[in-house]
Order: structure tokens, then sequence, then C-alpha cells
């Protein structure tokens, strides 16, 4: 990286040029100064993504023991606001990177994840703290769940398109495994100084985030090339794809952090497990969930983002009608073992869900350039479109955990178990498989007689997506 390509400036270092799809300078210096940013982003999302599952856990360790007199009700309600918070927070944190700097950005966000990682060493330690309080102070942990719009922005910006999908996937997958490391951390803090411990666990990410923020302030660029593309963003807010993908990503991932931030309450409140007990399992799911997704891309990659999308809604609603028997029967073991699979479907739809976006706006593109237009410029059109759609998506999904938990307190609080919230969410599922299947998989032959502009765009999208 040569004095012309770099400016320094009072807020950090900034890389005047950056263009990762010239070869000749990928090669020399992009893909290495790339991979430290993306390294460092990973660290970073991580934390971020551990901050924001960890009232899923000190949750478990807000027992009468403890001095906790909490419903199920209102524990799943203080786990619904952090995810709101949490999903909230994605739009304007993508808007920070192009505003700031990643760099900037990233050590700032870093260490905005000490106020509510401080207020949670007090609060587990305060059971006195009135609900109303005591939920609003913890929902602030919803700010590491803003990390990951950010951090998949900023490393979007420095990867050529050949080599996104991969870059994508470890930066996610790393923030995403976060969830099933505070829960080991967790079982790790009951089982070493049992339940009055919980200040511990948070305690612990204090020197880990000092940490992030040195090595992402010491590790990390900004590009002066990243701009804020408050015009794409609109254009796929107005668009037909970009609500499609955002239900069917509520859906996937929705589910993933909802049921990540919902399962060891539903084993102490459905099954009367233990903290130490439920802490014991609660881990498995997100874990494999997270490992998994990128294989969610590769099934896209091979059978078609829309088929995979499709028949992993079909398993979802299978899996889940099995948790519905198994909460009839009191099957522990049949449970435990439906909702690891569930967990494991979900990690697939992220994936395959994912991909879709890119090859849906592709597909727009080539259409609309063999109907006479511009191809160039069709193609930077939906390029632009799909970036922010990307981005957009993943704040809408996350949404998706916010009604997770509220369905399952609403259920509790009227029913004092968890079955109605099960029926719910299958029947969303199907919802999910028919969209897919009319949207994108079936043969759009009466678009293609009309003639019509905006459904030719959806049929070529549907061929391109299926493939």
């Amino acid at each position: 990286m040569t004095s012309r390509d770099t400016a320094h400036r009072p807020g950090g270092r900034w890389i005047a040029r950056w263009d990762p799809e010239d070869r000749d300078f990928w090669e020399a210096d992009g893909r290495r100064i790339a991979r430290r940013n993306l390294w460092a982003s990973v660290f970073a999302e991580h934390l971020g993504f551990c901050v924001w599952s960890l009232w899923s856990v000190l949750t478990l360790f807000m027992v009468p023991e403890t001095g906790f007199d909490f419903t199920p009700a209102q524990k799943f309600l203080l786990v619904s606001l952090v995810s709101l918070v949490g999903a909230v927070l994605r739009v304007p944190y993508t808007l920070a990177v192009p505003m700031l700097g990643g760099r900037n950005w990233t050590v700032i966000s870093v260490l905005t994840l000490l106020v509510p990682t401080g207020l949670a060493v007090y609060l587990i330690q305060s059971p006195d703290t009135p609900f109303w309080l005591f939920a609003l102070l913890a929902a602030t942990a919803g700010v590491g769940g803003g990390n990951f719009s950010s951090s998949m922005a900023n490393i979007n910006a420095f990867f050529p398109e050949r080599e996104k999908g991969l870059a994508l996937g470890i930066n996610a997958g790393g923030g995403n495994v976060g969830v099933a490391v505070v829960q080991l951390a967790g079982l790790a803090v009951i089982a070493a100084v049992g339940v009055a411990g919980g200040w511990l666990l948070a305690a612990l990410y204090i020197p880990l985030l000092l940490v992030a923020a040195l090595v992402s302030a010491r590790r990390m660029d900004n590009l002066n090339t990243a701009r804020a593309d408050i015009g794409a963003q609109v254009a796929a807010a107005k668009d037909r794809d970009f609500w499609i993908m955002s239900l069917l990503y509520i859906g996937t991932f929705g589910s993933f952090i909802g049921y990540s931030f919902a399962f060891g309450l539903l084993l102490q409140n459905q099954f009367g497990r233990t903290p130490l007990e439920a802490a014991a399992v609660t881990f498995i799911g997100p874990l494999i969930g997270s490992l998994i997704r990128p294989v969610g891309g590769l099934l896209a990659d091979r059978f078609g983002g829309a088929r995979i999308t499709l028949w992993n809604f079909a398993a979802m609603a299978g899996g889940t009608g099995l948790i519905i028997a198994a909460s009839a029967s009191g099957s522990l073991a049949v449970f435990t073992s439906a909702f690891i699979v569930l967990f494991v479907l979900t990690g697939i739809g992220n994936g395959s869900t994912y991909k879709m976006i890119p090859a849906i706006y592709a597909a727009r593109a080539a259409d609309r350039a063999s109907s006479g237009a511009d191809r160039r410029g069709a193609e930077e059109h939906f390029r632009r479109v799909s970036g922010a759609a990307l981005g957009l998506v993943g704040a809408v999904g996350a949404m998706g955990g916010v009604g997770i938990n509220l369905v399952f307190r609403q259920s509790f609080d009227a029913t004092g178990g968890a079955v109605p919230a099960y029926a719910a969410f299958l029947a969303y599922y199907l919802v999910c498989l028919a969209i897919t299947w009319a949207v994108y998989l079936r043969r759009p032959t009466a678009a293609r007689a009309a003639g019509a502009s905006a459904k030719a765009d959806a049929g070529a999208a549907d061929q391109e997506v299926a493939r």
C-alpha cells in the first residue's frame, strides 16, 4: 500500500483509493489488506453477538434462589426488547460505515458495548430493580445486534465480487457463533460458581471488548471509496422482491435468533430444567446453526436458492410439528432433538435465502438488458439495489426474533404453555413455503405471454434463483 493509496486523518487511517476488481492491485496489496480487516471485523462482530445474546443466558440465572420472581412472560418480554433494539439499529449502523469509516465505527461500536455489559453486571445482582427499569436498561444490550449490519457493509466494500460470498460468510458465521459461545460461557459459570455468578459472565466480556477495540484501531482501515447510497436503499424499499425476501428471512434468521434467545427459557418453563441443565443444552442448537450457514449457500449454488429454501421451510414446518407433539406428550428427548434439528434448518435457510438476493437482482439486470436497455447501466443499478437490499433484509429479518419471543410471551401469559406459539410458527413456515413456490419456482408462462416489464423481471428472477 503506497503513500498515494492512503491518507492520514485525525480520526484514523484512511485508504484513498480502493479497487478490489483490479486484479493487479488485488494480488499485490488488496487481498492482504482485506483479510486483515476481515479477521479484525470478525472478532468485533463476534463480541457484538455475544453481548446481544447475553440476556438469553442471564435469564437462566434469574431464579428465586437469586432473588428474582419475574414470570416467564416477563422474561420473554425482556429478551424481546433486546431483540427489538438490535433489529432497529441495523439500519443506522449500516449508514455509519460510509459516514465515519469502517475502522472508526468499529472502534466506536465496540466501546459502546461496554455500557450494556456494565449494566448487566449491576442488574443481575439487583433483583429488587422494578421490572420496567430492569427491562429498559437490559434492552441496551441490543446495540450488539446493530454491529452485524455495519460489519457486513464494511467488509462487503473490501472484497471483489468473485470473493464476497466466502468473505461475507466468514464474517456472518463468526458473528452468529457468538450466540453459542456466550451460552457455553454461561454453562461454565454456572458449573463453576452456581447461579449466583451471573455477574461474572457479563464481567468476562469487559476486557475482551477493550482488546477488540484495540485490535480494530490497530488492524483496520477506513475506505474513502465507501459511500452511503440512500437512493439505492429507497429503491430497495420500494421493490417487491425486497419485501418478499424480507418475509422469508424473518422465517429463517428471525427463527434462529428468536429460538436462540428463547430455548433456555422453554426448557426451564416447559420441562422444569435447572439453570445448569438448561445451559448444558442451549448452546448446541445455535452453535450448529451458525456453523452450517455456509452449507446453505453451497447447496443454493448447486441446486438453486429457491429450491433449497422451499424444501427447508417444508422441513422446518415438519420439525415444528414434532415439537408440538413432544410438548403435548412431555417428551424432553424428542423436544430437544427436534429443536436442535430446527436450529440446523434455520442455519441452512439463512444461507440459501441470503444467496437468493443477488441472484434475483442479477437476473433482473440481465432481463432488462435483453429488452434493449444498456447492459452496464442495468447491472450497475441492480447491483446497487442488491447491496442495499442485503443490509435492509438483514434488519427486517432480525425483527423475526422480536416476534418469536413476543408470541412466546403471549402464549405463556394466556395459556401457561408454548403450544399455541409453535402452531403459529408452523403456519408461518407454510406461508413462506407457498410464497417461495409461487414467486420463485412456478413457471411464469402468463407473465411471458403478457410481456409486462415487471412480470418479466420476476420471471427471469424465478428461473435464475431456481437454477
